[in-house]
C-alpha cells in the first residue's frame, strides 16, 4: 500500500508561485512513475506533470508547458510540483498520484493506483 500525502496549495495573485510537495510512503519509487493531475469544478481531471523515478524523465500538459517543473527527492521519497507564472485558470484542486509502472508517463487517471486527498490551488486575477 501507498500512502501519498499533499500540501503546499493555497492563494495567491495571478503571476506568483507555489509549490506543491508530495510525501509518499513507500520506501523505495524507483520502478514507478509519480504524477500531479488537478481537477477544477465542474471538470474532469486532468494530468499536469509526471516524472518516472529512476531516470527523471518527465512529461508535462502543453497548458503548463515552461511554467510548472515537476521534480523528485529520492532522499525524502517526495515529489514537487513548483508552479510559476500561475494563472486564474490555474485554480484547481491538486493531487498527487503513483503508477507502479516506470515504463513511460502517462497521463490518463486509469493508469495510476494510488492518489493522495489533493490540496486546493486558488489563483486570483
Amino acid at each position: 500500500q501507498v500512502q501519498l500525502v499533499e500540501s503546499g496549495g493555497g492563494l495567491v495573485q495571478a503571476g506568483g508561485s507555489l509549490r506543491l510537495s508530495c510525501v509518499a510512503s513507500r520506501r523505495t519509487f524507483s520502478d514507478y512513475t509519480m504524477a500531479w493531475f488537478r481537477q477544477a469544478p465542474g471538470k474532469e481531471r486532468e494530468f499536469v506533470a509526471g516524472i518516472i523515478w529512476s531516470d527523471i524523465s518527465t512529461n508535462y500538459a502543453d497548458s503548463v508547458k515552461g511554467r510548472f517543473t515537476i521534480s523528485r527527492d529520492s532522499a525524502k521519497n517526495t515529489v514537487y510540483l513548483q508552479m510559476d507564472s500561475l494563472k486564474p485558470e490555474d485554480t484547481a484542486v491538486y493531487y498527487c498520484a503513483a503508477n507502479p509502472y516506470s515504463g513511460s508517463v502517462y497521463t490518463g487517471t486509469r493508469h495510476y493506483h494510488y492518489w493522495g486527498q489533493g490540496t486546493q490551488v486558488t489563483v486570483s486575477p
